[in-house]
């Protein structure tokens, strides 16, 4: 009987010590892949800043001179057009002018100094401020003055600062895909 229970132990203790290197194994592997991830850094803009993006933004895979964050990608201009020539280049690279869908989609962006055009302008039309799609302006995501001149285009600046200027100026711009 005594030769059963050493037996027994022995076994247990193999079991044990398999488990335990099974364990030790997969916790490296593990280390490996999160460490390996958290490298992976965005192709940045040639943007007259530098922006780095914010831990846990949701990399994703963009075209060089784009950033990625939270599974979009951005193209931040340093060069100026009119705001139809920004709408222009940014759908020659499958994008349109960046058409924002809350308050903090850009605050990977938060010491930006500049003024971009964003894909909104006021439509004599519609007699309203309307995406590049055509959807309707929310007032909830930034205030500006009411005052509006045809012609005009909004232009953006974080934090959540806009400006209306004649779509015929001159600007900087942003893309989004």
């Amino acid at each position: 009987m005594a030769a059963f229970q050493s037996t027994l132990w022995r076994l247990i203790s193999g079991i044990l010590g398999v488990t335990c290197l099974v364990l030790m194994a997969t916790l490296g592997i593990l280390l490996k892949n999160a460490l390996t991830k958290q490298s992976i850094q965005p192709t940045s803009s040639p943007g007259p800043t530098t922006m780095e993006p914010q831990e846990g933004s949701g990399y994703c895979f963009c075209q060089e001179k784009w950033i990625g964050h939270q599974n979009n990608c951005y193209f931040i201009s340093n060069e100026r057009k009119t705001w139809a020539e920004s709408r222009d280049f940014c759908a020659s690279q499958n994008s349109s002018l960046l058409q924002l869908k809350n308050r903090d989609e850009l605050m990977f962006m938060k010491y930006i100094r500049k003024f971009y055009w964003i894909g909104l302008s006021y439509s004599d039309q519609h007699h309203a401020w309307l995406w590049e799609d055509g959807s309707a302006f929310s007032k909830d995501l930034f205030a500006f003055t009411e005052r509006v001149n045809a012609g005009n285009c909004m232009m953006y600046n974080s934090p959540n600062t806009v400006l209306q200027e004649p779509c015929t100026d001159g600007n900087y711009y942003i893309c989004k895909q």
